[in-house]
């Protein structure tokens, strides 16, 4: 009898916790979100620039607060007609459990911030205003410089571009693409 009730609560609790550690284990084509723990942005990020994803969570709901771990793999510092960006991979999955997963993720969402260009726009443009107005009547001895160097300098200003700012919290959404479990904790 005492046998028959030992082996009913070693089946019982084997039951009770297969499910849960099969539904954990991350798969290629999952997606996973998470906030940024490391802010980058694309003035002063480099390749190579270790970032970290915590409170990761499946949309299932069978991976919650696990870790990532990644790094940046493309730089585009802004400039005249250039602008930032910034791209990153995720190569590390820790689960809670500590179990520890090689994987390939790509960011597939989140949300970066940029300056407003408005004030260097206008700037631009009353600087142009001054220059091409002073230059066409010192110069050339016409009026309507002002015109078209206020047209130049918006222009101008208007085609310079700004970094890619990703601050520290920021939602990130990433998708698998390959999963290989490196080591399980138990």
């Amino acid at each position: 009898m005492r046998f028959l009730l030992t082996a009913a609560a070693l089946a019982a609790s084997l039951l009770s916790i297969t499910p849960m550690a099969a539904a954990a284990a991350p798969a290629a084509g999952m997606q996973l979100a998470g906030s940024l723990a490391t802010p980058v942005d694309s003035h002063t990020g480099y390749i190579g620039e270790p970032v970290r994803m915590t409170g990761v969570y499946s949309q299932d709901g069978s991976i919650n607060g696990a870790t990532m771990y990644g790094t940046v793999t493309a730089v585009q510092h802004a400039a005249q007609g250039t602008p930032g960006r910034l791209q990153m991979t995720f190569t590390r999955l820790v689960l809670p459990s500590g179990s520890t997963y090689a994987v390939d993720g790509v960011v597939t969402g989140m949300q970066a911030t940029t300056k407003n260009n408005a004030l260097k726009e206008a700037g631009g443009a009353v600087a142009g205003m001054l220059v091409g107005n002073a230059i066409g009547k010192t110069i050339f001895h016409v009026a309507g410089g002002g015109v078209v160097g206020a047209i130049g300098g918006f222009l101008l200003a208007k085609n310079n571009r700004q970094d890619v700012t990703i601050s520290r919290g920021t939602a990130v959404r990433v998708t698998l693409r390959s999963v290989r479990l490196q080591s399980r904790r138990r």
